[in-house]
């Protein structure tokens, strides 16, 4: 029997691997804008990427390198560096060079950005950057921070897992807060471990856990061109269990992708949309993923009113089997539609707009046809979502 123990050193708690931030200049006020990620022994890797097809520099430069161990990743917000052609890629090389020269030790680093498409990087910036960090520091705080972009707080998460070989730990740090539409995973996180696991089976549970986490997250419907997720072990605890290795992965991804739906850009509700009784699971994600990307149902949830008919409009509108006579739809545990009976009178109206004006809800959604399920995590969408994006690039 497995244990899971919370550990608040985030990326730290992991034994061997080390992180900060610092200012170089990319961000206004002195705030921080350039991390890294260390570890003091070359680590295995998996990681899922985009599906967007204008995919950004880093991942395309990461991709040209074929299979590979690294021990470092260098990560800068406010520039993504995404459809700058081979320039882009060069820009890459030529830092990531720079940064081998200063530190031996660094074998195959690979870089990740963040912030506006279609810029350059400021790489002379960078370079001074990279080259002035402290690799020795285990600063997971200022890491997270950096790699901020419009996120109103900082996303890590550890865990120290006890299993009957041994222990080992997971700890992770994320960004995210728009242009979160996963078609893979969303934003850009990093995930470390000193689990004894290799390449292939990190592959394997990282293509199967990002299913129900990132990919189950919308804040806005939209795709990034440089959404990442890496996964890096050491594997210097010598202990792995795979059951309890992928619910501790699951647990960090999990929290994370809610904590970016949370940040929302101008978010003030988290909704969980657990869709059951579809005709398979593909069905029920294809409806509870289109409750979480629609519109009419986000701008519905930011005014608090349990406007019923767009969530049975949208799930309609999905395109699964679905009718009118089976299907039931609650806030909470208050139904407002059951079967085609309509529950939604004036006390009814109350309490479920009662449960809207909570930070955090739930809306339930039976098809009434089979067993399919799938569970979406969603915001709504307001004034501040607008005000942020119009000006972004400012």
């Amino acid at each position: 029997m497995s244990k899971i123990t919370p550990n608040e050193k985030g990326i730290c708690a992991v034994n061997g691997f080390y992180t900060d931030g610092i200012s170089i200049g990319l961000k206004s006020d002195n705030q921080k804008d350039l991390a890294f990620i260390y570890s003091d022994t070359p680590c295995e890797l998996a990681s899922v990427f985009t599906t967007n097809k204008m995919t950004a520099a880093p991942i395309r430069h990461f991709r040209s390198l074929g299979e590979f161990k690294t021990n470092f990743v260098l990560i800068n917000a406010k520039n993504a560096n995404a459809m700058t052609g081979a320039e882009g890629i060069k820009d890459i090389e030529n830092i990531l060079s720079k940064v081998k020269e200063n530190f031996p030790q660094i074998q195959n680093p690979v870089m990740s950005s963040t912030g506006v498409i279609g810029v350059r990087l400021p790489k002379e910036k960078i370079i001074k950057g990279a080259l002035s960090l402290d690799i020795s520091k285990q600063d997971e705080v200022s890491a997270s921070q950096a790699i901020m972009t419009t996120d109103t707080f900082s996303k890590r998460i550890g865990f120290d897992v006890e299993c009957d070989n041994g222990s080992f730990s997971i700890g992770a740090m994320a960004k995210g807060a728009g242009m979160i539409n996963p078609a893979m995973a969303t934003m850009l996180c990093f995930i470390t471990t000193d689990a004894d696991i290799d390449a292939k089976s990190m592959q394997e549970i990282l293509d199967e856990t990002v299913k129900t986490t990132f990919n189950a997250a919308s804040v806005d419907g939209d795709t990034s061109t440089n959404d990442t997720v890496m996964l890096l072990s050491n594997r210097k605890s010598n202990a792995f269990d795979k059951e309890a290795f992928s619910e501790a992965l699951r647990r960090v991804m999990h929290f994370l992708a809610l904590e970016m739906v949370r940040d929302g850009e101008g978010a003030t509700k988290l909704v969980e949309y657990i869709v059951t009784g579809a005709k398979d699971d593909a069905q029920a994600e294809k409806a509870a993923k289109a409750l979480s990307d629609s519109l009419l149902v986000k701008t519905a949830l930011y005014g608090e009113d349990p406007n019923w008919g767009r969530i049975a409009s949208t799930i309609g509108a999905s395109g699964i089997q679905c009718c009118e006579e089976d299907l039931s739809i609650s806030f909470n545990d208050i139904c407002v539609y059951e079967k085609g009976k309509l529950l939604f009178d004036d006390e009814m109206e109350a309490k479920a707009a009662a449960i809207m004006k909570s930070s955090e809800f739930t809306i339930s959604c039976d098809i009434g046809i089979s067993k399919g399920e799938f569970t979406a995590y969603g915001c709504d969408l307001g004034h501040e979502y607008v005000k942020i994006n119009a000006d972004y690039r400012t």
